[in-house]
C-alpha cells in the first residue's frame, strides 16, 4: 500500500484488533523433523530440520558434456516459451549441456499470471528434482508463484541437485537450504557475457573471481552465504522455509520497492531479530520507481546505511547481483569472505 493510500485509510480503521487475536499456529511446529526419503506421496511436509550455518552443505556433482539440465516455472509464464525455450536451448548447447523442457513451459497450461496452476507447477518441479538423471534445475520466468509451491506441499529431495534462479525463486531457495541442501545458485541463465560464463563456470566447479562493490563497514568476516530478494524473504519470516541467519554472510537485492518500502522491511528484520548476529551484509543492486519518492525523502542508500551501518559488521554496497546487468551467480550455502574495506566478496 502506498503511504498516501494508508494515511487517507487510517482515520476509517476505527481501532486494530488485539495482538492475541492474531496469533497464528507457528508453521515451523508443523514442519517435518527429517529429510524425506520417502515416495512423494508419503513424504513428510516442510524442508526437514534446519542446516548448521556453521557446517558446509554438501554439493552435487559439477556438470560435465551431455549433463542435462531441467527448466521450470515455478511462478509466472514466459511470455514467449517457445522462442525462450530455444534460445535457452541453443544456450545450454554451447555450454555441452542438453535441456529438458518441462510441461509447466507450455502456454496451454497457464493458469491466469502463473505458468500452470499450483499442482501442476509443484508436479513439474518436483519430478525435475526427483529425476536422477537430470544434473541442475534452472527456474525461468520470475514473477511470483514459487513460495505458493512451499505452501502447496513441496518436499525436499533426498539428494542435491544444482537449483538455479534469483527474484521470485529466492523462496526455494531459500527453502532448499534450510533443507541442509548444497548446490542453490542466486543467479539468472538468461543473463549474457560475463554472468552466464560466471554461472557456467560454478556449475562446472570451478574457481570464481570475487565480486567487486564499495565498503560500507570496514572489517573482514567470513560465514555460509545466503543471497536472496528483500522481499522474497521477509514473507518467509516466521515459516520453515528461512534458514538459519546465525553466522551467515547476507546478500540482499531487490527491485520496483521505493526506499521507504526498503526501509519497512529492513526494519521488519531488525524488529524479528534476524540481523543481530550476521556476519556481515552485502548490499546488491536496488531499483525503484522515481515516482514512490516524495521529496524530503531518504535515498535508497541512505535507508540501507542507516538500517546497517550500526550492526557492528562489515557492509559491502553495490555488488553486481540482482535484476539488472550483470547478475552475477552467488552459491547459497558456501562459506565467502566479506571485506569491508575493500569491497569485495569471495568464496573461501
Amino acid at each position: 500500500m502506498r503511504r498516501r493510500d494508508l494515511l487517507r485509510a487510517i482515520p476509517a480503521l476505527g481501532g486494530l484488533p488485539a495482538l492475541g487475536q492474531l496469533a497464528l499456529l507457528n508453521p515451523r511446529a508443523r514442519a517435518a523433523t527429517g529429510l524425506s526419503q520417502a515416495p512423494l506421496d508419503k513424504a513428510p511436509l516442510g524442508p526437514g530440520p534446519r542446516a548448521d550455518a556453521s557446517q558446509a552443505l554438501a554439493l552435487p556433482p559439477p556438470l560435465g558434456s551431455g549433463s542435462r539440465v531441467a527448466a521450470v516455472a515455478p511462478g509466472t509464464w514466459w511470455e514467449d516459451p517457445d522462442a525462450e525455450a530455444l534460445r535457452l536451448a541453443e544456450r545450454l548447447r554451447g555450454a555441452g549441456w542438453q535441456l529438458e523442457r518441462r510441461s509447466s513451459l507450455r502456454a496451454a497450461q497457464r493458469w491466469r499470471w502463473f505458468s500452470a496452476p499450483d499442482a501442476q507447477r509443484l508436479q513439474a518441479l518436483d519430478r525435475a528434482l526427483r529425476d536422477p538423471t537430470i544434473a541442475a534445475v534452472f527456474c525461468v520466468a520470475g514473477g511470483w508463484g514459487s513460495a505458493r509451491l512451499l505452501e502447496s506441499g513441496w518436499r525436499a529431495p533426498a539428494q542435491p541437485r544444482w537449483l538455479v534462479g534469483f527474484s521470485d525463486a529466492s523462496a526455494l531457495l531459500l527453502a532448499w537450504m534450510a533443507a541442509g541442501l548444497g548446490g542453490a545458485v542466486h543467479g539468472s541463465c538468461s543473463s549474457d557475457g560475463a554472468a552466464w560464463a560466471r554461472l557456467q563456470a560454478l556449475l562446472r566447479g570451478q574457481p570464481l573471481e570475487p565480486l567487486q562493490g564499495k565498503g560500507w563497514s570496514g572489517g573482514i568476516s567470513t560465514g555460509p552465504l545466503v543471497v536472496t530478494n528483500l522481499t522474497v524473504a521477509t514473507h518467509l519470516i516466521g515459516t520453515p522455509w528461512l534458514p538459519d541467519l546465525r553466522g551467515c554472510v547476507l546478500v540482499i537485492e531487490d527491485t520496483g520497492e521505493a526506499p521507504y518500502r526498503i526501509d519497512r522491511l529492513l526494519t521488519h528484520w531488525r524488529s524479528a531479530g534476524l540481523l543481530k548476529a550476521v556476519a556481515g551484509v552485502g548490499v546488491g543492486r536496488f531499483s525503484w520507481k522515481e515516482e514512490d519518492v516524495l521529496p524530503g525523502d531518504l535515498s535508497m542508500e541512505e535507508v540501507l546505511r542507516d538500517r546497517l551501518l550500526d550492526l557492528g559488521v562489515p557492509v559491502v554496497g553495490h555488488l553486481p547481483v540482482g535484476h539488472g546487468q550483470p547478475n552475477l551467480a552467488l552459491p547459497l550455502g558456501r562459506l565467502a569472505q566479506l571485506d569491508g574495506q575493500r569491497g569485495t566478496l569471495s568464496l573461501v
